[in-house]
């Protein structure tokens, strides 16, 4: 089993001015999702994503990108650069188990009756 990561880092909130600059971004809206090589019954890969927010911060300003410039890439390099190399790891890895546990259920959920 193989899977791939894709981040999504295109919502933001900004600063409107801050240090003569407009739209500076101080807090990134994210959700990563990886997705298998193997296919449910359906013929869908298998897929599991996790969401959150990262603060980045706006102390220095000096490599300024301005916000019209700024890409889905440019973005996601901060938030991983914040989150460090060690929290994205273990992101994967929880999403890695996931989408394990959706091709090789180790537990069910029933309902019982009446």
């Amino acid at each position: 089993m193989a899977n791939t990561y894709a981040w999504d880092c295109k919502t933001v909130d900004c600063y409107p001015n801050k240090d003569s600059k407009s739209d500076v971004v101080y807090n990134v809206h994210w959700r990563l999702t990886a997705t298998s090589d193997q296919n449910d019954p359906e013929g869908n890969p298998y897929a599991a994503s996790v969401y959150g927010t990262q603060v980045v911060s706006t102390d220095d300003l000096s490599n300024f990108k301005p916000f019209a410039d700024l890409t889905n890439a440019i973005v996601t390099g901060w938030v991983e650069t914040v989150m460090g190399a060690d929290k994205v790891a273990s992101m994967k890895s929880g999403l890695d188990e996931n989408i394990t546990e959706q091709i090789t259920p180790t537990t069910e959920t029933k309902t019982v009756g009446g």
